[in-house]
């Protein structure tokens, strides 16, 4: 083996094993913090002390689930996220079917423009929207942050139904409306059906992004209206204990439950990653 192989091959061994490093300490990064964070949630003890805690105890999820304050939060943040995911899904799914029914060139454009609240950063998007509901007179704070939150989880509902769309065959629509079915009719016969993973997919997500939502809700909340994520950092700045630790977790565990539901229903692999369905 030459000389220039034998280096060759050494900086590949060595670009190798730097990837696999940097891959782990990633791995390390995201994971250590979880693994704190439910340790800390059980800690019994009354402070934030050492690593690991000496003894384990339900009293911080016992302390959340008597503790109006995060309860009126928790509250809001279901109801916000089940009517945010309903509003982005009817709307996602009316733009991502006329959309799939525009040429292309009109449509690569809105497409853009819709997604385009993925690349704004969320603080900009909420004191814009302090902005603008204040100049318009929306006084209530519910509608307010509704409407924040329809419009940062509508990129991932109509992304999830314009891959659902473009795995169904025109061909299947074109012979029901042969057949004599009107175009509303095939698309509830024959559309709305093959798309439906696409479609409980952007309801998923749309659910997902608007219970953890923080950067947008804290501009538009109030001390009689707010959600839950919110309340959280209201309660670091106010009175700290490892109650956050314990909601931490619900939220977290809530946000895995629902995505190991989305990767049962359609594959996360397929919602984020190849760009559409096989129906």
């Amino acid at each position: 083996m030459s000389r220039r192989h034998k280096r060759q091959r050494l900086a590949d061994d060595l670009a190798h094993r730097t990837v696999n490093g940097m891959i782990f300490a990633t791995v390390l990064l995201l994971l250590l913090p979880l693994a704190m964070t439910l340790s800390m949630s059980f800690d019994a003890r009354d402070y934030l002390g050492a690593f690991p805690p000496p003894a384990l105890s339900l009293r911080w999820y016992e302390k959340f689930f008597s503790d109006p304050y995060l309860l009126k939060g928790l509250k809001t943040s279901v109801q916000l996220a089940g009517l945010t995911a309903l509003a982005a899904t009817a709307l996602g799914l009316s733009a991502a079917v006329a959309l799939d029914r525009m040429p292309n060139r009109y449509a690569q454009l809105l497409i853009s423009l819709f997604l385009s609240p993925l690349i704004v950063p969320g603080v900009v998007i909420g004191f814009a929207l302090l902005i603008f509901y204040a100049r318009i007179g929306i006084e209530s704070t519910f509608l307010r942050l509704l409407g924040a939150h329809v419009l940062i989880t509508f990129p991932y509902a109509i992304r999830t139904v314009l891959a659902a769309l473009g795995g169904i065959r025109l061909s299947l629509i074109e012979v029901a409306q042969s057949l004599g079915a009107s175009p509303t009719k095939a698309f509830w016969t024959v559309t709305f059906p093959l798309a439906r993973t696409g479609i409980a997919a952007g309801a998923i997500f749309a659910f997902v992004f608007s219970l953890d939502d923080v950067a947008v809700s804290i501009f538009l909340s109030d001390p009689d209206r707010y959600t839950l994520p919110v309340a959280l950092v209201s309660m670091l700045h106010a009175n700290f204990d490892l109650t956050i630790a314990a909601v931490a977790v619900l939220i977290m565990g809530a946000s895995i439950g629902l995505m190991l539901v989305l990767d049962w229903l359609a594959g996360l692999d397929r919602v984020v990653g190849a760009g559409y369905y096989k129906t």
